[in-house]
């Protein structure tokens, strides 16, 4: 692309990752002018810092080709949670969790090359500045390329900001567009991994493995997820209020303590560390001209912190409701709408109930969590059920209660059984959503109200 003082198309999508490029090819092979813009050189775009996870159900329900040669390490078949002194461990295993361990470099250039091939302009190594807001309505942005400094304008008909949690647009947004524009600490995980060469494989290399520790990882979790028979990807999440170093966290307890034998000998190929929203996605992702996705519009699970799947999902809602726009009308935030209302009473919903399940457990204290997985209040297959945003079926009997008021810890199961009520109740009001913005202040005091409740039930 010839840079120039102003450049117009139909759609400017900012960030060139899971989302953005979803985005950016579906708009471009319906014949949409689409610039694709990212900070990242071209060769680089894809290389992120994640856990490379993500499920065959989204190829499936995509219609996108599975990973294969290079871009596929390992096929996983499922998750195995350890509680906190290890001795108890849950084994999430089911088609909903079938996937693949991926080079995340190679398949971002895949889904690249994927935009391009369908007629999307890229606009590389170049640093989005902000929104160019006119009327009321986002109109393009301000980039500059990180060269030469060259500033440039990107006027578009719609802005898509796949930007991931620094959000360039979203954060700079006007308080009349009705769009959350910070997220708090509390619901911002920092973490680091490494990708490590280790001297042999784990005893069952197709499924990953989450360790719950809040002594290790306080509001967060780490992981030891196998990639090829000698490497892994190891990492650990801090929630960022905690305060705490997620890569001394790491190499203290993971590498020092916990799992030295494993690590021994051991050496880092990769490292890098992140944030990751870990909460229900934003209440609405349009305004007047513009539409946000993938981590900026806080579309991850927000148990695992994982996001290729969901910012793909948002991406592709998105494209279809912007295309139909583009060809019928104005993109005012009335017609957009749909975007929020498709994405919300399917994925959304799943993701909002488990935020609700994420506030709980991160209330709890490592005795709890041991008691609760030893007893099995939950038991391993409402887990997943509950992974795939089905209701939550609590297995508390007599003879638990018996066994819990002889602990002292009633009070605890009470609690339990009050936060799967909520997880339900958050999920209803999601599939609820209204279908026109005028509805959307009363159905935001809805859901302000399931979380306050949420939040009590760790006070």
């Amino acid at each position: 692309m010839v840079r120039g003082v102003l450049q117009k198309f139909d759609v400017v999508v900012v960030g060139a990752g899971t989302g953005g490029c979803t985005v950016a090819k579906k708009l471009s092979s319906y014949g949409f002018g689409v610039c694709l813009v990212d900070y990242k050189a071209k060769g680089s775009i894809g290389d992120k810092v994640c856990g490379d996870a993500v499920g065959k159900h989204h190829f499936d329900d995509l219609g996108l080709a599975y990973p294969s040669g290079d871009e596929l390490e390992r096929l996983i078949s499922g998750v195995k949670i350890y509680s906190p002194d290890m001795e108890t461990i849950f084994y999430i295993i089911g088609e909903g969790l079938h996937g693949f361990m991926i080079n995340r470099r190679i398949f971002g250039q895949r889904l690249l090359k994927d935009a391009l091939d369908a007629g999307a302009t890229l606009l590389d190594s170049t640093k989005v500045v902000g929104p160019i807001i006119e009327d009321g309505y986002v109109r393009g942005v301000i980039a500059k390329a990180i060269d030469s400094n060259e500033t440039v304008e990107l006027k578009g008909e719609v802005v898509v900001d796949a930007s991931g949690v620094s959000s360039a647009i979203r954060s700079k947004l006007p308080p009349q567009m009705e769009i959350e524009t910070k997220i708090d600490r509390e619901d911002l995980i920092i973490a680091y991994r490494e990708i490590r060469k280790v001297k042999e494989t784990p005893p069952e290399p197709d499924l990953c493995e989450i360790y719950l520790n809040l002594e290790a990882a306080p509001g967060g979790y780490y992981w030891i997820f196998p990639k090829s028979d000698t490497t892994v990807n190891v990492g650990l999440g801090v929630v960022v209020s905690s305060l705490q170093n997620p890569k001394e966290l790491l190499y203290r307890y993971v590498f020092q303590r916990f799992h030295k034998r494993f690590f021994d000998d051991s050496s880092p190929i990769h490292g890098g560390g992140g944030f990751v929203p870990t909460r229900r996605p934003l209440g609405s992702i349009v305004g007047n001209g513009f539409v946000v996705i993938g981590d900026a519009a806080c579309h991850v699970n927000p148990i695992h912190g994982g996001g290729i799947g969901p910012s793909m999902v948002g991406g592709t809602i998105a494209a279809d409701v912007i295309s139909k726009v583009l060809e019928e009308s104005r993109p005012s935030r009335e017609e957009l709408w749909p975007i929020n209302v498709k994405y919300m009473q399917s994925y959304g919903a799943k993701q909002t109930s488990l935020d609700v399940f994420r506030i709980f457990l991160q209330g709890l204290t490592d005795d709890l969590l041991n008691y609760g997985m030893k007893y099995r209040l939950i038991k391993d297959e409402d887990v997943l059920k509950v992974s795939l945003g089905e209701e939550l079926h609590l297995n508390i009997t007599e003879v638990t209660r018996r066994i819990f008021r002889g602990m002292g810890r009633l009070q605890f199961l009470n609690r339990l059984r009050r936060m799967a009520n909520l997880l339900k109740e958050a999920k209803a009001i999601c599939q609820d959503y209204p279908v026109s913005p005028e509805g959307f202040p009363e159905w935001r005091m809805r859901v302000q109200r399931v979380f306050e409740r949420a939040k009590s039930l760790v006070e």
